[in-house]
């Protein structure tokens, strides 16, 4: 009896790519439901950064993996919320006395805008090489390195910052799903970054 050859189908090229992209949009609305607790946003965006890198490497993941995710982050990430709320409430005061007029009020203001842009980057690519058992403080203090030794990696993410900023402003719905193709961008730049 001669056995039937089955020959696998395979996904086509667009199709696979269709499929990751999509799964970065559900992936910015779990770090946004994941993110409510204020200061949840780190763990939500490691544990997102997590979820996707396993998607592009076919493994399986979904949902319960991203829980067990973001409950494993949370843990330490919390601090590094807390950390970020400060130093957005610091670059506040500074953007206040600069429009106040206080002298030397405007450069200030400019130099903490442009740190914590810089802080957000670090933060990006910090969770986005996240796993469970690592420490945010190495995290962190090596994705400054990066970011400060890779500006084309860390100016694609400001870029991306941009297209959620704007998204948000002209529809705020859309920038929800946006968020994972942000986190998916801050994951490639890290995979770049290691292949070079």
């Amino acid at each position: 009896m001669a056995q039937a050859r089955v020959k696998a189908r395979k996904e086509s090229v667009l199709a696979e790519r269709f499929a990751v992209f999509a799964e970065c949009l559900l992936t910015g609305v779990w770090i946004a439901v994941a993110s409510l607790g204020v200061v949840t946003y780190p763990a939500a965006i490691a544990a997102g950064a997590r979820h996707l890198r396993r998607r592009t490497s076919h493994q399986i993941g979904g949902w319960r993996e991203f829980v067990g995710d973001f409950r494993t982050a949370v843990r330490g990430g919390w601090v590094v919320g807390l950390g970020g709320w400060a130093a957005v409430g610091a670059v506040w005061v500074d953007v206040l006395a600069a429009r106040a007029g206080i002298p030397g009020g405007r450069l200030v203001g400019a130099v903490g805008v442009f740190a914590l842009i810089g802080l957000v980057v670090a933060l990006l690519r910090a969770a986005a090489v996240w796993t469970p058992g690592a420490a945010w403080r190495g995290l962190l203090a090596d994705a400054g390195r990066r970011t400060v030794l890779d500006p084309a990696g860390s100016f694609l993410l400001v870029c991306g910052l941009a297209v959620v900023t704007l998204t948000a402003l002209f529809v705020a719905p859309l920038a929800v799903p946006v968020l994972g193709a942000l986190v998916a961008a801050a994951v490639a730049v890290e995979e770049r970054h290691r292949h070079r």
